[in-house]
């Protein structure tokens, strides 16, 4: 859903009906779907309207015959798991996500250097921005990754499973032409999702047009091969929408017995109002400035760590409108940057593994033949599959949960 939120939240064009169309594609070419060759060949008059050239156009679909069966795959799949905030931080929040961002830190030390200076955005935000959307690039190396955004954003325009689908395939895919006729990317280099979020940190088309940038200084707005571009173009988005240079995101906090939990969620009030009714920072730390606007967020329910929000939160949900990306980048630009885990502990209602533990699991699934992703350590949606399906083997119940009772029962297989 994130690229969803992200066309809600950034998309600045909009377009008209679909009109009367040139052919561009012979009628004896082999098409899987003559329906699909002939939307195609009708949208090339639509996009003439906006300036797209025919050239452009053809090179574009010049190798497409058919629609994407992954993107309609992929466009319908409903999560069987709802993702809770421990599992979505879990999975991202590693000892691998936050070294490698240290590591980054170091050899992009120059290109941050800049950056930072002439946008104002915290480099260790930007690397977890990176992180977070393609896994400081890894994303790219697995096969299968990436679609051709042509292929991708007509088989949505064309086939997709709803209006809006197909009002932001169409959207995107004029934007996508416009990238391509102006020269940043090839015909055939125009790779993305299948919705179209492109590069090292996943710009749909719209949101590319409104705040990529080029900082190489080699004339295109590269976010697909360039990191700096891809890190600067993140930088000018959250500079853009109001980040605050020099502050947080925001602070775990403590919050005293007997806190009036109808405060959650509210605007107006500021860090003093706060600390007047007994809340204190988590690690014990003073607030660095008391007149900021803060609001309190309880992303794990009244048991779980509670958050004073900041301005910079909701920058970043400018970014993927959702809380769990907008902690999961706080967190990770934290931990990259030297801090420690949250203090507090979340409500998941079993023992929780260690990384090293996760990666157990992963491995005696593997050998038991119910898992064949990476061994990471992190649970996403094959790993809990996985647990799932040998729940059920087990005639266990099948909560998908990677518990310290199913590491236990695994061990004894």
């Amino acid at each position: 859903m994130r690229v969803f939120i992200k066309f809600k939240k950034l998309c600045l064009l909009s377009f008209g009906a679909v009109l009367a169309a040139n052919v561009i594609i012979g009628p004896n070419e082999a098409y899987a779907d003559a329906g699909f060759r002939k939307w195609i060949n009708s949208f090339q008059s639509v996009a003439a309207k906006h300036g797209i050239k025919r050239s452009t156009y053809n090179a574009v679909f010049k190798n497409i015959r058919d629609i994407d069966p992954e993107v309609l795959k992929k466009a319908r799949y409903q999560p069987e798991f709802v993702s809770k905030v421990w599992d979505y931080l879990d999975s991202r929040v590693t000892s691998w996500t936050i070294e490698t961002g240290q590591e980054k830190r170091i050899e992009l030390k120059s290109w941050l250097d800049l950056i930072e200076s002439k946008y104002g955005v915290d480099r260790d935000i930007l690397l977890a921005i990176w992180s977070m959307e393609s896994a400081y690039g890894k994303y790219f190396e697995r096969e299968g990754s990436t679609h051709h955004l042509g292929q991708a954003l007509a088989t949505l325009a064309y086939k997709g499973r709803n209006k809006r689908h197909r009002k932001m395939g169409r959207q995107q895919l004029i934007q996508a032409l416009k990238i391509v006729q102006r020269g940043d990317v090839t015909a055939s280099g125009l790779r993305g999702s299948w919705a179209g979020a492109m590069g090292h940190t996943q710009f749909i088309p719209t949101s590319y047009h409104t705040w990529a940038v080029d900082i190489d200084g080699d004339g295109k707005r590269n976010v697909w091969t360039s990191v700096p571009d891809a890190l600067a173009s993140s930088a000018n988005l959250l500079m853009k929408n109001g980040w605050q240079t020099g502050q947080t995101w925001g602070y775990e906090v403590k919050l005293p017995r007997g806190f009036n939990y109808k405060l959650a969620n509210k605007n107006g009030y500021k860090i003093a109002d706060f600390k007047k009714i007994g809340v204190r920072r988590a690690n014990g730390k003073p607030f660095p400035r008391n007149s900021d606007k803060a609001v309190l967020k309880l992303l794990g329910g009244k048991s779980g760590p509670a958050f004073l929000m900041l301005k910079n939160f909701y920058v970043l949900k400018r970014y993927n409108n959702a809380n769990k990306y907008a902690l999961g980048v706080g967190h990770l630009a934290d931990r990259i940057q030297g801090g420690g885990p949250f203090v507090q502990k979340w409500p998941r209602g079993y023992k929780s593994l260690s990384e090293i533990e996760r990666k157990e699991v992963q491995i005696k699934l593997a050998k038991l033949g119910f898992y064949d992703g990476d061994i990471d350590g992190n649970i996403g949606s094959g790993s809990r599959k996985a647990i799932k399906n040998w729940q059920i083997k087990l005639g266990h119940k099948p909560d998908g949960f990677p518990s310290r009772d199913v590491l236990d029962k695994l061990r004894k297989r």
